[in-house]
């Protein structure tokens, strides 16, 4: 049994980046926190989350008490200083193991996530992965486990964060299991304090795709549900698609669009965003006019038969960067900014990276190329924005140990 493509690609990652000695830095960039990979966690492959004091919470795949990994927490001190404490360390079993993608935060400040592995089963021969929620008391974090996965007909190895909808129930979605093998879109619901799982798609590999991505779930107004597939589709390069509730607690899948790869965009491994007209917005790691991935917007066409796909940027691999992994965002004057996590001049370890509108199309401007330790190196997972006009983004490798980092850039 093997995890989703996505680990394998951050793997490789790690690998190779992890020889390179070359270095860069830009302005409005810095580097607040390096892992050292030991009691205060490694390879942060993670999204960020961060509350209304302006702290910031993500996981990191190993280190911590049992090397299996963490939730941490960036303290925000004022004046360009940031305190890392370890909410909790994983024991590799029951509790799960290797958590990758960060958590999401509920109202009352709960936090949320998934590990690839421990629990229960035995998948990949290391368990299954767990849903886990983090709750605070007196100073103290408390890890429950919501659910365990446990193989097929269930899904397993969860590696994103997971979404809520307004009635409290839980999406997320599992690269692995199902009963056809090629991973699942999950919801948790809660009674009486309990939580149940239900499948509401199980991926054929076929048409409608394969391999449920790690990027997050999208959730509009309606409680329809958006997200992509790695693989599969029509063309083999993967999916978008859509998740339309039911009377009766029943789902309708809908594939959006099957991707066709080179020169269109091709095997996406993030989530989707809206704008306010519902256009959604994502990257691929592979297509584009160079095959090294691309930036796409997809709306629906002009008739009820499906819906359009637009390559607004095709990496070239060189100083632009190449494989974008993770989530875009908006800024406040209609910019997407993102990262990709190869490429960028001379080392190849990756960029952040803006895309403007120009009227007849977008054009690219990198913001940062990361070189290597002590600065981050190839980012997975995003960017976060504080709403001052500054993101924070992690990575896995990179920082003064070359156990990863969190970095903040200012265009």
């Amino acid at each position: 049994m093997q995890r989703s493509r996505l680990f394998s690609a951050l793997k490789l990652l790690v690998i190779s980046l992890s020889l390179i000695g070359v270095s860069s830095a830009g302005t409005g960039y810095q580097v607040i926190y390096s892992f050292t990979g030991g009691a205060d966690g490694g390879n942060a492959a993670t999204a960020l989350a961060r509350d209304a004091a302006g702290n910031l919470y993500g996981t990191t795949v190993v280190g911590g008490a049992d090397n299996c990994g963490t939730v941490f927490k960036l303290a925000n001190l004022g004046g360009g200083r940031w305190q890392e404490s370890v909410l909790h360390s994983f024991n590799c079993f029951d509790e799960g193991k290797n958590p990758y993608g960060g958590v999401t935060m509920d109202g009352d400040g709960n936090l949320y996530g998934t590990t690839v592995a421990g629990g229960q089963g035995t998948c990949a021969g290391d368990g299954c992965g767990v849903v886990y929620k983090l709750s605070q008391s007196g100073g103290n974090w408390t890890e429950t486990v919501l659910y365990p996965f446990q193989d097929s007909p269930d899904g397993w190895g969860p590696g994103g964060a997971v979404i809520f909808d307004r009635a409290g129930n839980l999406y997320g979605t599992t690269p692995d299991g199902g009963s056809n093998g090629e991973g699942t879109v999950y919801q948790l619901s809660q009674t009486n304090g309990q939580w149940t799982e239900r499948l509401i798609h199980n991926f054929t590999g076929g048409d409608d795709g394969g391999v449920g991505s790690l990027g997050p779930l999208l959730l509009d107004s309606f409680g329809n549900i958006y997200g992509v597939t790695e693989i599969g589709g029509a063309n083999g390069a993967g999916t978008a698609y859509k998740l339309t509730p039911l009377a009766g607690g029943d789902w309708r899948f809908t594939v959006l669009y099957p991707f066709r790869g080179q020169p269109d965009a091709g095997f996406p491994y993030s989530g989707l965003i809206a704008d306010a007209r519902g256009i959604l917005y994502g990257t691929t790691y592979f297509g584009g006019a160079d095959g090294v991935g691309a930036v796409f917007a997809l709306g629906p066409g002009p008739t009820i038969a499906g819906w359009r796909d637009s390559v607004l940027y095709s990496f070239q691999g060189g100083s632009d960067g190449s494989g974008p992994l993770g989530n875009l965002l908006f800024d406040s004057a209609g910019n997407l900014l993102g990262t990709a996590s190869t490429g960028g001049d001379p080392c190849g370890c990756g960029v952040v990276f803006k895309l403007t509108p120009n009227g007849s199309g977008w054009t690219q401007t990198v913001l940062h190329t990361f070189g290597a330790p002590p600065d981050a190196a190839s980012p997975s997972y995003g960017l976060t924005a504080d709403g001052a006009g500054n993101y924070f983004g992690a990575t896995p490798i990179g920082g003064s140990a070359n156990m990863g980092a969190v970095f903040e850039v200012t265009p």
